[in-house]
């Protein structure tokens, strides 16, 4: 088209103006093909027949209208005619002898002209019902209408039924009269209502919620009550009427959430039931795939809760099938219940960070009457109660395996449903006798013991185990987990096992784990014996934990595998924790698959219960060893050869997923906030901000890393040596990602300056970079200057400082800073923040009787208190300040006790074994963290510990002691002592005292509150910044003693031809060309292989400041241990620059006086300088 043309293309319509009709067919205005003339004809043909079609159907319509009109009228005429027919027979009294007659001759017409809308019709209906009620001889004897010979079977029916539609219309203070006649027809005929059973159940629902009946005396409850009962009469006719009547019963009303009668007087319904058959009921519901597509809003809370409580009216046992039908409704409604109930538990003051963001869940909270019934299942008569019923089944079944599981499943759900009670369940059940029938004899044994005689002899355990001793390659526990009905039995007994045996083994200590034969039971208090009487000896631990390491084993290393056959969406969602059960309401094909059959308990939530019962076992043996030597090791699992190279590949490929990961949340979010980093827009692109979330589901991550994932949650399975060398590989992997591959400090400062991979060379940003890699610390001040200047570097601690200290005129102090005078800061910082005294300031970490530290569990309460006392409010802006400095000054603390690791630098501090067991725990993947033990109070609080141990074997009542579920903290008082505030253990633990039974538990809260709780913030602060520095999932490849050796050093004997081996010379003593040792040197070696090992550590911490040696040997000291002269003077000590590890040695002619002058100048501590 040219660029110049403005007309259209569009071609003009012909418009003919003259009112003549077209004759010319080609005469048309647009360019749509026409018809030809017998086309046309043809369309005009058909529009006609069917427009004559359309006539003919309306006319039929109109005539059936009028039909119906006039059918309508005629029987409402009728209608009107017999109504006037029957008043006629009421318009007079009558002789009670002829009210049979007038029966008879109105309900035809009754039947006829009853219409339940009409009120005149509800009024004609209640004068039929009096002359009916009027045929009994007294009020009080119901009346025998099919016994009346008055009307056939079919017509009472059908009165049965006209009263139900009529009671629909009515309120409850007119229905009185038929709900008697309506009850009495009912019990006599069951069958006679069931086509309109669901409306009868709806308006008796509707009934018992109104105020009459509530309010009421008995009678009236009594009239509703037989109402109820009536249609659930047995009936010899049909038993699957008697089960339909009775599923209608569950589903109408009792799912019903206004049934205050039932509510309040359950034993006026349960008396007359069959719960039994109501429990079968459920059951068949259940298993009804149509069944749970009709359910709507909280109809099944309703029904759990009914349920509950007309079970609890009539505490009889009513069998396995109670059990069933409550662990039915339970698996459903786990997620529902957990959800609600747990978003009305308060939070305890010290789980809670304000520092940190809380996602709020909006879940309506459970209904009063639910909760109160839900209750019951968990407390110690619901508890008791279900016991009873199960030994009651156990002692009169042969199928016990079957009860067991039932009984273990529905525990299991419990659990579930109720995590804030999960330890007052497992108490209830700990205490708690089961009483079995085996042939002839009965026995009690304690709940945890008769768990385990039958979780140890499943199949699956017999198989785990014999396989573990043959020393197969793999275990088949891939197969055992595949859905199947006998493994779903055995799984749930082995599941609550293991957790009874994880309560268990938190309320034991020591001393009661394996006692000694020579114990005297008489000195014992009941706790002490229960404790004992569920413990197992040592044959069957050494079984349970061989068990449990290759159960766990290939629940990490091969979980890919075992989750593979699952659809994506279904992994994913088990991965998640999701519950999709709701989503896929009767369809039980597409739900996700479980263990044990329990709807949420997955091959992670195994995972996580075998592993928690594992690592308690792992770190009691730790503790105090029970098992010989290398029964943990796991070794032929792997290639040992090769085995920490392929480590090193599976945590190169995961940093790789992560950095991905952290590229992808760039993108979507803003891409200018990676620029923090400032050297890795030269060194690397991939020395972005390690999180510490885990970004990847753990089937993915154990798919890349499996052997990673054993090393995180089963260390225990590889030797300690071979996991020290792994850490400093990944250390160095680290560092060498995020120093562009230049490890050497120098170096990496000099890549930062010259600007390798920038175009443009130094420039004053990088300057400025490496500016805050700087500080000057002053002596006497180094934590406070140190967390001034390094805390906003966060992660980049992890590069090369630079620190110049000063002295109290802010002189410089002699000294180039090669790597020496950063460990001395190192140094110097944690002995100023781990010291009992800071000039008055606040002490963060205090020690025990034995020297080991931990986090000061009042300084939060006693600052606070400071501030009130200064009259700063609670919440403002001052308060969240301090309160914030303080949670960064922990934060801080952690850093540099990781960048201590992160160097290689050991430092001489002890902490206490609980506190370690906390970092043990904040890398695995398994979501259960540090739990408290009445073991780990002993390194805390000795006399707390003997004050409890002494509780725990009172042989007298506990309750005579007054004690209850609260506890008294220690605070700072402006008068200068200190003063007790009081908490509660527990929710209204003032009012709830301690008795023999739950003694046990009160222990368990005490020392979960002095060791978790009141630590809580300080604890995550630390651990949050430690894992800032080293990668949680590295400090999880160590338990509590390892730990300490990694920070500290090794406490074994110092190996001196080992540390001759790694030591440097220089001066005089440099050895020459003849490559001969310089006298003194020899002199040295030789006093130092005579002196004792204590001393051989007093001369090492002299030199080094700490006086073990790495774990790796000394070669792994940085820096190298060096000696070199300290001139010719015999009468000058020898002196030190622990900085650089160097120790100045004057040449003495003898190794007498060497080592005389030796010890006296290690035993003085004289000689400390700088060089």
């Amino acid at each position: 088209m040219f660029p110049t043309f403005t007309g259209s293309s569009r071609r003009p319509r012909n418009v003919d103006l003259s009112g003549q009709r077209k004759t010319n067919p080609w005469a048309n205005s647009s360019w749509a093909p026409t018809q030809s003339g017998a086309s046309k004809t043809v369309a005009q043909a058909q529009a006609e027949r069917e427009r004559r079609h359309r006539e003919r159907e309306e006319l039929a319509a109109t005539k059936r209208l009028q039909k119906i009109w006039r059918g309508h009228r005629d029987r409402r005429d009728l209608r009107d005619l017999r109504r006037q027919e029957y008043d006629a027979l009421y318009r007079h009294p009558i002789l009670p002898q002829n009210a049979r007659q007038r029966i008879e001759q109105a309900f035809p017409l009754l039947l006829a002209i009853l219409v339940p809308t009409r009120s005149d019709d509800q009024q004609r209906l209640d004068l039929f019902i009096s002359d009916l009620l009027g045929l009994s001889p007294s009020p009080s004897v119901p009346v025998d209408f099919p016994g009346l010979g008055l009307l056939s079977p079919f017509a009472w029916d059908r009165l049965a039924r006209l009263l139900v539609r009529a009671l629909e219309q009515r309120d409850e203070g007119s229905s009185q009269t038929l709900l008697i006649t309506a009850a009495n027809l009912v019990k006599q005929r069951p069958a006679s209502i069931k086509p309109v059973l669901k409306q009868y159940y709806l308006v008796l629902a509707r009934f018992a919620g109104e105020n009459s009946f509530i309010s009421s005396s008995t009678g009236q409850g009594r009239i509703l009550s037989e109402a109820v009962v009536a249609p659930l009469a047995p009936d010899s006719d049909s038993g699957d009427l008697h089960s339909s009547t009775y599923r209608t019963f569950a589903y109408t009303f009792l799912t019903s959430p206004h049934l205050s009668f039932l509510q309040r007087r359950p034993e006026t319904i349960a008396q007359f039931l069959d719960l039994g058959a109501l429990s079968q009921s459920i059951i068949h519901a259940f298993s009804t795939p149509e069944f749970l597509k009709n359910v709507v809003g909280d109809d099944l809370l309703w029904l759990l809760a009914h349920f509950v409580a007309l079970n609890r009216a009539v505490p009889a046992s009513r069998g396995s099938r109670y059990l069933e039908a409550l662990y039915l409704q339970m698996s459903f409604l786990a997620s529902d219940i957990r959800s609600r109930s747990n978003s009305q538990e308060k939070d305890d003051e010290y789980e809670s960070d304000p520092d940190e963001d809380i996602e709020i869940h909006d879940f309506a909270p459970l209904p009063e009457y639910v909760i109160d019934q839900l209750g019951f299942l968990v407390n110690e008569d619901g508890i008791a109660d279900l016991l009873n019923r199960f030994a009651s089944i156990a002692s009169t079944t042969n199928h016990i395996s079957e009860d067991t599981s039932l009984l273990a499943g529905y525990t299991l759900v419990l659990l579930r449903c109720f995590p804030s009670h999960g330890d007052d369940i497992k108490m209830r059940l700990f205490q708690g006798d089961i009483q079995t029938v085996d042939g002839e004899s009965n026995s009690t044994p304690p709940s945890v013991r008769f768990f385990w005689e039958a979780a140890s002899k499943t199949d699956i355990f017999t198989t785990i185990v014999q396989q573990a001793k043959t020393k197969e390659k793999s275990v088949s526990v891939p197969a055992l987990l595949k859905q199947d009905p006998i493994h779903d039995l055995e799984w749930r007994t082995l599941l609550l096992f293991l957790e009874l045996y994880n309560f268990l083994l938190r309320v034991t200590d020591d001393e009661d784990f394996l006692p000694r034969e020579t114990d005297i039971a008489i000195q014992q208090s009941q706790a002490t014996q229960r404790i004992r009487a569920s413990s197992l000896n040592l044959d069957e631990l050494k079984l349970l934990v061989n068990f449990l390491k290759h159960l766990s084993f290939p629940l990490y290393y091969n979980l890919s595998d075992i989750v593979r056959s699952k659809p994506t969406s279904e992994r994913l969602d088990a991965m998640m924790g999701v519950n999709t059960a709701r989503s896929n309401l009767g369809n039980a094909k597409d739900a996700p698959s479980s263990i044990a059959g329990i709807t949420g308990i997955d091959v992670l939530g195994l995972r996580d219960v075998a592993s928690s019962a594992m690592r308690a076992l792992y770190e009691r043996d730790s503790r105090r060893p029970f098992l010989p030597k290398d029964f943990w090791l796991m070794t032929g699992k792997f290639d040992m050869g090769v085995f920490i190279s392929a480590v090193v590949l599976e945590e190169l490929r995961n940093d790789e997923l992560s950095d991905e990961d952290e590229e992808e949340e760039r993108d979507e979010g803003n891409p200018s906030a990676s620029s923090h980093n400032f050297a890795g827009d030269w060194l690397t692109r991939s020395t972005d901000r390690r999180r510490l979330r885990p970004t990847h589901s753990e089937e993915f991550r154990s798919t890349i890393g499996p052997k990673l994932e054993v090393l995180r949650n089963m260390p225990f399975a590889i030797p300690f040596e071979v996991r020290v060398q792994v850490f400093r590989q990944f250390v160095h992997l680290d560092k060498n990602k995020r120093r562009g591959g230049h490890v050497d400090p120098d170096r990496w400062r000099l890549a930062i300056l010259s600007g390798e991979d920038g175009p443009n060379g130094p420039t004053a940003f990088r300057r400025q970079y490496l500016g805050r890699h700087t500080a000057t610390v002053g002596r006497g001040r180094v934590f406070d200057d140190a967390f001034e200047q390094f805390y906003p570097l966060g992660e980049g601690l992890k590069e090369p400082i630079q620190i110049t200290f000063v002295d109290q005129f802010d002189q410089p102090e002699a000294g180039i800073d090669g790597g020496g005078v950063t460990k001395e800061f190192l140094i110097s910082v944690t002995n100023d923040a781990f010291g009992p005294e800071r000039n008055g300031d606040h002490t963060y970490f205090v020690s025990n009787n034995q020297n080991l530290l931990y986090p000061n569990p009042s300084i939060f309460d006693d600052i606070a208190a400071k501030l009130r006392n200064r009259g700063i409010a609670e919440g403002g802006d001052g308060w969240r300040d301090v309160m914030g400095d303080l949670v960064k000054r922990y934060e801080f603390l952690g850093r540099i006790v990781g960048k201590c690791m992160y160097e290689g630098i050991l430092i001489d501090i002890s902490f206490a074994s609980f506190f370690l067991l906390k970092w043990a725990s904040s890398g695995q993947s398994t979501s259960t963290d540090y739990r408290a033990s009445l073991n780990d109070l002993r390194d805390l609080d000795p006399e707390l510990y003997q004050g409890l141990m002494g509780l725990k074997n009172y042989p007298g009542d506990v309750a005579d002691l007054s004690l209850d579920f609260t506890i008294a903290d220690s605070v700072w008082d402006p008068s200068g002592h200190r003063r007790t505030i009081t908490r509660p253990l527990r929710k209204d633990g003032a009012s709830l005292p301690v008795t023999n039974k739950d003694r046990p538990l009160y222990i368990s809260y005490v020392a979960n509150h002095r060791l978790v709780a009141q630590q809580y913030r300080q604890t995550k602060a630390f651990l949050r910044g430690l894992g800032t520095i080293i990668n949680p999932s590295w400090l999880s490849m160590f338990n509590q003693s390892e730990l300490q050796r990694l920070i500290g050093g090794d406490s074994s004997e110092i190996d001196v031809e080992d540390l001759r081996r790694n030591t440097s010379y220089s001066g005089l003593y440099a050895i020459g060309d003849d490559g001969q040792e310089h006298p003194t040197i020899c002199f040295f070696w030789d006093v130092m292989r005579k002196l004792k090992d204590s001393e051989r550590r007093d001369v090492l911490k002299y030199v080094t400041s700490t006086p073990r040696a790495p774990l790796l040997g000394f070669s792994q000291l940085k820096p190298q241990f060096s000696i070199r002269d300290g001139g010719t003077d015999e009468e000058r000590l020898p002196s030190t620059s622990t900085c650089v590890n160097l120790l100045k040695l004057p040449v003495y002619k003898t190794a007498a006086t060497l080592r005389a002058k030796l010890l006296y100048a290690v035993q003085s501590g004289a000689g400390f300088d700088l060089s």
